[in-house]
């Protein structure tokens, strides 16, 4: 029997191009997942990239605020006199002053307790962390903010150079001899010696009052005034603005006094205490 050549040539020709045309899909298929690979490859690059740079922004962030932080905390730091005498104010007008809060100024950093399972959650936790510190430094700067103005108002320096003649409490009346609460302390210095605001605030009253002869009352806020008795002459207005250690008045004997000195009283509320629980010995 023969068998026609032309049709035996094709089944020979098509048995042999399986191979190659699987190779050849073969190739393509892989050619086609490398280039879906590549692809995504580039993808998370890009996403890395990203990642990376908005974490590393929000590192610098939370370590620019944890060193605002840092210096805020420093700056609250008081001079020893003025530390003293906050100290020794009542609970209540620190607790007014700070808000009924406190303020602790310590400046700590937010603990991280949530796990990490992903960049997702690493970011999330950044963001959270830098939440945290942008809260705290508003409280902690609200706390310095308050406790410096309490020290500013604080009365904490001496308001001449003198001796003390007279103290704080019961004794007996310079004119009369009979007993006499003095509500104030009694500096004796020199007549026209200068005589200084102890804290900032602004002048309440100014001029001839009484007894005090002719005296100044400083507002300087917190509920905290202080009052400056028989000068020789007065050197502030009413309402002026002053600050610790700005000249007020002079030393004198005006009112009901026996020699020059200067009537010194510290008033919380309206009532006076006694000025040596504030200020430092001389």
């Amino acid at each position: 029997m023969t068998v026609a050549r032309r049709p035996v040539a094709l089944v020979v020709i098509g048995v042999l191009s399986v191979p190659v045309l699987m190779g050849l899909g073969a190739r393509w298929s892989g050619q086609a997942e490398i280039t879906r690979l590549a692809q995504q490859t580039d993808a998370l690059r890009i996403e890395n990239e990203s990642y990376r740079a908005a974490t590393g922004e929000l590192a610098s962030q939370i370590s620019t605020l944890q060193t605002a932080i840092t210096e805020l905390g420093e700056d609250a730091r008081l001079d020893p006199a003025a530390k003293r005498a906050i100290d020794n104010l009542p609970a209540l007008v620190k607790n007014r002053a700070m808000g009924m809060g406190g303020g602790g100024l310590i400046a700590t950093t937010p603990p991280v307790t949530a796990s990490v399972g992903s960049p997702n959650d690493t970011f999330g936790i950044l963001q959270s962390l830098l939440g945290s510190l942008e809260a705290r430094l508003e409280t902690v700067r609200t706390g310095v903010e308050r406790q410096q103005a309490l020290a500013a108002a604080t009365p904490s320096i001496w308001p001449v150079v003198g001796y003390l003649s007279s103290m704080f409490g019961n004794r007996a009346d310079p004119f009369t001899g009979g007993p006499d609460f003095h509500p104030g302390l009694d500096i004796a210095a020199q007549s026209g010696t200068p005589i200084r605001s102890t804290a900032d605030g602004t002048v309440e009253s100014s001029g001839y009052s009484g007894n005090y002869g002719n005296a100044v009352v400083v507002r300087h806020g917190f509920g905290i005034s202080t009052r400056y008795g028989h000068m020789s002459r007065i050197a502030a207005r009413t309402n002026q603005a002053v600050k610790r250690g700005d000249i007020i008045g002079y030393v004198g004997s005006t009112g009901r006094a026996t020699s020059a000195h200067l009537h010194y009283e510290i008033l919380l509320n309206g009532q006076a205490i006694n000025p040596l629980r504030l200020l430092a010995r001389p």
